[in-house]
């Protein structure tokens, strides 16, 4: 990243954009834009290009999304297909027209086919059906990339799409209805260990497995990879480890210090069986993931407490 770059942070307060926007301030050496979305609506073309014409940023990184968990994306699978295409469309576009150096993007592991081998390369992309229950938001994200691919085709801008793993960390959403399985897990085991609950009962039958990837770590990938001056134009950043969900609820339990029974509801969704990354072109770089995942835990409900439900 040059020195001195006037930088558009999309999505600063997110989880994703307030990590970048950490690591941003640690560095110092860049002039940082963020607007929060009551000054900026991302879906309001007009406003966008607006807000290009005056500003002129050279770097952008978008960590804007609408995001959630299964519930969420399960109910109101509209609003996820079209927000984010919305946004994707619009900043792209002003940034291709008001001419931005570098454009980093950030998509999701659910870009991948719902069985698409373990561990998953980039190169799985587009090679079969993606898991029903995120498949709008994925298609989103698809689209998202695949756009930023053709603008550096067509037009030069120079692109680079991350695709994360399931990420947790302070500034993570904990609503129960939009929450990813990290935090929605550390809310009901504070929740139930308040009120002395006997049981928590989690979604689905425990067996599917994710790998987590602490969102610090991802913004040290994404530095690095800004700091390239050849990046690769997609790179899966992960752990290469994963958990199943009845082993991660029982480690959360413990780290929130839950006593009681764990249950499980298999007439809940799953969700993919299994999503672990093939982090080799990253690793390649010299990048290695550096905090341990009940380290994060810790840290994460240490925040969640700090911060409040």
């Amino acid at each position: 990243m040059r020195e001195g770059a006037r930088v558009f942070l999309a999505g600063h307060t997110g989880l994703v954009g307030s990590a970048l926007h950490r690591r941003l301030r640690r560095d110092g050496t860049t002039e940082v834009l963020t607007r929060p979305r009551a000054e900026l609506d991302l879906t309001d073309q007009a406003a966008v290009r607006a807000f290009f014409a005056a500003q002129r940023p050279e770097l952008v990184l978008l960590a804007a999304a609408k995001v959630g968990g299964i519930l969420a994306n399960s109910t109101r699978p509209a609003d996820f297909i079209r927000d984010n295409l919305l946004i994707q469309c619009n900043v792209l576009d002003a940034a291709r027209e008001h001419g931005v150096e570098r454009f980093l993007f950030l998509g999701s592991s659910c870009i991948y086919p719902r069985a698409a081998p373990q561990p998953i390369q980039e190169g799985h992309l587009l090679t079969g059906p993606l898991e029903p229950t995120n498949e709008p938001y994925a298609v989103a994200k698809i689209a998202g990339l695949k756009m930023l691919e053709a603008f550096g085709r067509q037009h030069g801008l120079e692109g680079i799409a991350l695709m994360p793993t399931n990420l947790y960390g302070p500034g993570d959403n904990f609503d129960p209805e939009a929450s990813h399985v990290v935090p929605a897990l550390i809310r009901r085991f504070h929740e139930a260990t308040a009120a002395g609950a006997p049981t928590v009962l989690v979604w689905g039958t425990g067996t599917p497995r994710r790998e987590l990837l602490h969102v610090d770590d991802l913004a040290d990938a994404a530095f690095l990879l800004l700091s390239l001056d050849d990046p690769p134009a997609l790179v899966n950043v992960g752990t290469g480890q994963d958990i199943s969900i009845r082993e991660l609820a029982e480690l959360i339990a413990e780290v929130v210090g839950f006593e009681g029974e764990i249950a499980f509801d298999p007439s809940k969704p799953d969700g993919t069986p299994r999503k672990l990354l093939d982090i080799s072109r990253l690793s390649a770089l010299g990048w290695s993931p550096r905090i341990g995942l009940r380290e994060g835990l810790v840290e994460t409900y240490r925040w969640f407490r700090e911060a409040g439900p």
